[in-house]
């Protein structure tokens, strides 16, 4: 069994910096050997996951960081991000109806809901003044 490696990439929180964050994902996803389909998926989760820090943590000011980690330990491929941003409560947010969704064509606001889907496991950490999410999925 390999050791325990870990990466990191710091970005702007920028949504024209986003495509660093997914070439970043989607190398180690593939390096660590995911098919293309759950390389594709794991990058949606975490492009999801820093789309909602810049638009709803930093109001789409530029001017922050968004850190994110990965950490290859065996089977398991573990995504952690973090930024200082405004704090929400995960707890408060619905499940989509997902037929009513699509019936009236709506944008936007599945972002939690696709990391659950996407991802083994999906936790927050909110410690004073940082946020950590902490996403896992295992080959």
């Amino acid at each position: 069994m390999a050791a325990k490696q870990t990466y990191r990439i710091s970005i702007p929180s920028r949504t024209d910096d986003l495509h660093k964050v997914r070439t970043f994902i989607s190398d180690l996803a593939r390096a660590h050997g995911f098919v293309d389909d759950d390389i594709n998926k794991i990058t949606i989760a975490v492009d999801e996951a820093c789309t909602n820090i810049i638009k709803h943590g930093y109001n789409y000011s530029p001017h922050h960081e968004i850190e994110v980690e990965v950490v290859r330990n065996g089977q398991q491929f573990e995504i952690l991000i973090s930024d200082n941003g405004k704090q929400f409560d995960p707890g408060s947010v619905e499940t989509p109806d997902m037929k009513e969704y699509l019936s009236h064509f709506r944008r936007g606001g599945l972002g939690l809901y696709l990391m659950k889907r996407i991802m083994d496991k999906v936790e927050f950490d909110f410690n004073r003044d940082r946020n950590t999410l902490r996403m896992i999925k295992s080959l």
